[in-house]
């Protein structure tokens, strides 16, 4: 393999979670007076931290969004992760083919760390994600689009960004990992191919995955 380092997304890469947060997101921003489609959160909020949401309807409407607002939201997507959540089909083959070849992996996402602990203990995933590779948002200043939270877990790991693949499934994050001079490969199960054009290759299942790792 031509990577000394596979940084993974979480939500839609990991755990097949975007379906189920952001329905909930939706239907919470428009109880709230923001009206929202599920289409529309997919397309404002996927693969952003939730600082984002706070963001977008601060300029669309000049109105904050209650101080409770993430925690209500966390404890609605928490309670819906463990009723419905699961891995995405082929997640845990990768992974052990990974291991397998002594490939270095790691985690790297716009959720919170206790929102990346919920998904991988219900679907069994924690067993690959030891806390020292995971990584959070939370860690650093600015989320994706910023390729802050790229650079930062290529440090902690202890690997050159040119030696680094990310695997994403939106928009912000494929700009996050290319902004951080790392070859990104987009997994187009939710989001179409033409909305990921400048990833380094594509694949709708992640049993393509490992061919385009080299």
């Amino acid at each position: 393999m031509r990577y000394d380092l596979i940084i993974f997304d979480n939500d839609g890469v990991l755990v097949d979670s975007e379906p189920i947060s952001n329905t909930i997101l939706a239907a919470y921003l428009t109880e709230l007076g923001h009206p929202t489609s599920y289409e529309d959160s997919l397309r404002d909020y996927m693969g952003a931290a939730v600082h984002r949401v706070h963001d977008l309807v601060m300029e669309r409407t000049g109105k904050a969004l209650p101080a409770d607002f993430d925690d209500t939201l966390h404890a609605r997507v928490f309670a819906a992760f463990e009723r419905e959540l699961v891995p995405v089909a082929g997640v845990p083959e990768v992974l052990e083919g990974l291991e397998s070849e002594g490939v270095a992996y790691c985690v790297a996402s716009s959720g919170s760390h206790e929102r990346i602990r919920v998904g991988h203990r219900k679907t069994g995933l924690d067993r690959w994600f030891r806390d020292e590779i995971v990584f959070s948002a939370q860690d650093v200043g600015r989320g994706k689009p910023a390729p802050d939270l790229f650079l930062h877990a290529a440090e902690r790991m202890g690997v050159d960004p040119s030696r680094c693949a990310v695997v994403e499934d939106s928009p912000l994050g494929l700009a996050a990992a290319r902004a951080a001079g790392m070859d990104v490969y987009a997994f187009t199960a939710m989001t179409p191919a033409a909305q990921l054009s400048p990833a380094s290759g594509h694949f709708s299942k992640m049993s393509g995955l490992r061919a385009l790792l080299g």
